[in-house]
């Protein structure tokens, strides 16, 4: 639940300190590749490795967004864990624990780097200091932080040929999550009540 947690959480602490000159050419790169997907669907696998390269964790699960604001991502058991935002609120919902926590989705929210894919990308540069690279089919952003309060260094996104492709997240003590995004579809029509959590009977419920 730490790494999901942290994709989610991760922002809260974020500056929003305006947008430098330097960034705009990333942001728009960012944003023009974002948009080409309204609706995306998508398996992952994630892997966790420790600062020395141990490995922590490794999950899969499926992911769908429609943008803006819309995610549904699943962890399969036997770690277990959802991850719903209907745009106004996100659930995460722990069915080991059977808890589920929800929180509003505000402005900062939607920068963190599991609702960055559904959001209004335009604005991360309030927060991130991003910078890319493009070689080929391939493109890769470094988003980092401008608030050094924050409980990750950096993330990176990566495309090839226009296509979502995996995520990097790296933590202050060098911890790494990698996501592989597999059989991506894009702009095919979503069932609405993907994005809506219905809470299971027995669950408790944290609201913040």
């Amino acid at each position: 639940m730490r790494v999901i947690r942290m994709l989610l959480l991760a922002a809260l602490a974020l500056s929003t300190i305006p947008a430098q000159a330097d960034d705009q050419a990333a942001v728009q790169r960012l944003t023009q590749l974002l948009n080409q997907a309204q609706t995306l669907t998508a398996d992952f696998s994630q892997l966790t490795l420790d600062g020395g390269g141990t490995q922590l964790q490794e999950t899969k699960g499926q992911m769908a967004l429609q943008r803006p604001g819309l995610l549904n991502w699943h962890t399969d058991a036997p770690q277990e864990q959802m991850i719903v935002s209907d745009g106004k609120k996100v659930w995460l919902y722990d069915p080991d624990l059977q808890q589920v926590t929800i929180k509003p989705l505000d402005q900062r929210l939607s920068q963190t780097p599991a609702l960055l894919l559904s959001g209004d990308v335009s604005k991360i540069s309030q927060s991130f200091a991003i910078t890319y690279t493009e070689s080929g089919g391939m493109v890769d952003f470094v988003l980092k932080p401008k608030d050094k309060d924050t409980l990750f260094d950096s993330l990176r996104l990566s495309f090839r040929s226009g296509t979502l492709n995996d995520m990097q997240l790296v933590d202050g003590v060098g911890q790494r999550t990698n996501i592989l995004f597999t059989g991506v579809v894009k702009n095919a029509q979503l069932d609405r009540g993907k994005f809506q959590f219905v809470i299971p009977k027995g669950t408790d419920v944290i609201e913040e």
